[in-house]
């Protein structure tokens, strides 16, 4: 049986059944008559769209007309059908080529933008170096009375400059006089009291080492020296105000920072070459600095012009730097294989002396908390422990293999930690004159500076990455791997609530809760 449309007649392609009479349609034709009438055209009621069902039925195959049964109308099908093939594919080849082309142009267009992009992305990283070294770092108090006659302006980076007409400081030794010696024994006298009492307890501020083990970076700072010659050398923080941190640097300059207000408080330049020694006084505002220009400079940084003193004690590249604890003097060591001690107020050159050993320069140097003896590291792989008031050699410490790279007094007044190209920190007991422990690193790890805090408790490790270390147990409490080149300075803030360090990659980075 074959369903007929009850409009036009014929069996419907696609039929359909009204719910409301029942009856069978072609869906085009219902669905142009319910748009006009909206009802059901054969009872007249109301019929809308949506409630027609469709019946699924066999398509429908047409009966070839008459005139498609004899051969030649057949051939004449077939050649319309090819023809029509012939013209489909003419036009997807066509279609096909003009999608290739354009295809093409946009392939150009993509590479020319990404070419581009590069270079703009070159040229915004470029200015954006050039920007973090000479942005104003706005927020250096001024001091004068016009500060409040008009609007306030953005203060530059107080730029220290060598002075001219700062005379060159004599070479010649003015001698250890017995009233600086008897000064030496005071200080030291006290010193050693005041430790002994702060060795009985802990003090109450410093952190624990499970909060230390929780330390994360709290800052990165990129922009203290230039871009054009990356690297920072070398770090200091003051004692007591620990907001304020120095750092030294390959483009020969010296900076004074301050982490809270993320301010540069003076860029001092002066040096013609690097500052790999820094400095900052425990209890003003000047900093002291060395470089392989062969002079020590004193800074007051308040001052307007910062340049104090430049110490030319030695003949060769100065290597170390270590300030007495009385404030007033300065140890320095050189690859001319003299140790020497200088009056930072005068500038003076008090004595000088040999290291004693031929072919040997000098590595690093530093005080004994004390300030009675101090340690130098030679290229020969020995710490040598000298007698200040004597200007004789007491002890040597031999063990390490390659030049010693830094050492460091803990504020106990016991233990002494070197480093060397070797990959091991070697702790001494300086009582009794013997290596007790070695902190062994791994293979190709290298070691730079080496840092006690100022309870004795934690040692600082900075190199290949930094490292915390609990003392007495010696045992590795933390270690940060976010710099991205060799770190070259480690300080601890007061009661070791922060660390700071300094690496080659051009930034000083703040550890902290």
């Amino acid at each position: 049986m074959s369903l007929v449309c009850a409009i036009s007649n014929e069996v419907p392609e696609h039929p359909v059944v009204s719910p409301v009479s029942g009856s069978i349609f072609e869906r085009r034709l219902i669905e142009k008559y319910i748009k006009e009438n909206n009802t059901d055209p054969i009872n007249g009621e109301e019929l809308a769209l949506e409630q027609l069902v469709d019946i699924k039925t066999p398509s429908i195959v047409k009966p070839k007309p008459v005139t498609g049964t004899s051969i030649p109308a057949i051939l004449k099908m077939l050649q319309d059908e090819w023809d029509a093939v012939m013209l489909h594919a003419f036009t997807q080849r066509q279609q096909l080529q003009t999608a290739r082309q354009e295809l093409s142009h946009a392939l150009y267009q993509h590479d020319a933008a990404c070419r581009v992009i590069g270079r703009l992305t070159k040229e915004v990283t470029a200015a954006r170096e050039a920007l973090a070294t000479l942005k104003p770092q706005a927020g250096i108090s001024v001091n004068d009375s016009s500060a409040n006659a008009g609007p306030t302006t953005i203060p530059q980076p107080a730029i220290a400059m060598e002075a001219a007409g700062v005379p060159n400081q004599p070479t010649e030794e003015a001698g250890i006089t017995d009233e600086i010696i008897k000064k030496l024994q005071e200080k030291a006298t006290v010193l050693t009291q005041e430790r002994k009492k702060r060795g009985r307890t802990v003090p109450e501020d410093l952190i624990d080492q499970e909060s230390l083990k929780g330390f994360k970076t709290l800052a990165s700072h990129p922009g203290l020296h230039s871009a054009s010659v990356p690297g920072i050398l070398s770090l200091d923080i003051h004692s007591e105000d620990t907001s304020k941190i120095l750092t030294g640097g390959n483009d020969k300059n010296a900076t004074v920072f301050n982490k809270d207000t993320e301010q540069i408080i003076a860029v001092l330049k002066g040096h013609t070459k690097k500052v790999t020694r820094v400095i900052y006084h425990p209890n003003e505002d000047v900093v002291i600095t060395g470089s392989p220009d062969t002079t020590i400079r004193v800074w007051n940084v308040g001052a307007s012009n910062p340049l104090s003193q430049i110490i030319r004690a030695h003949e060769g590249s100065v290597t170390g730097v270590s300030l007495h604890p009385t404030g007033d003097y300065v140890l320095s060591t050189s690859v001319d294989q003299n140790w020497a001690f200088s009056d930072i107020r005068t500038g003076k050159l008090l004595t000088k002396v040999s290291s004693q050993t031929s072919n040997n320069t000098l590595t690093t140097g530093q005080f004994h908390p004390d300030g009675l003896i101090f340690g130098t590291g030679t290229s020969d792989s020995n710490v040598v422990i000298w007698d200040l008031k004597e200007q004789s050699n007491v002890a040597t410490f031999s063990g390490h293999s390659g030049p010693i790279t830094a050492i460091s007094f803990s504020e106990n007044g016991y233990y002494l930690a070197t480093s060397a190209d070797d990959c091991c920190v070697k702790l001494w007991d300086l009582r009794k004159l013997k290596n007790f422990k070695t902190l062994v690193m791994d293979d190709g790890y290298e070691i730079k500076d080496l840092c006690f805090d100022q309870s004795g408790t934690y040692l600082g490790v900075a190199g290949t990455d930094v490292r915390v270390y609990m003392c007495k147990q010696w045992q590795e409490l933390k270690v940060f791997n976010d710099h991205t080149a060799l770190a070259t300075g480690i300080r601890f803030g007061k009661h070791s609530q922060f660390i700071a360090s300094t690496s080659m990659d051009r930034t000083l980075k703040l550890y902290g809760l």
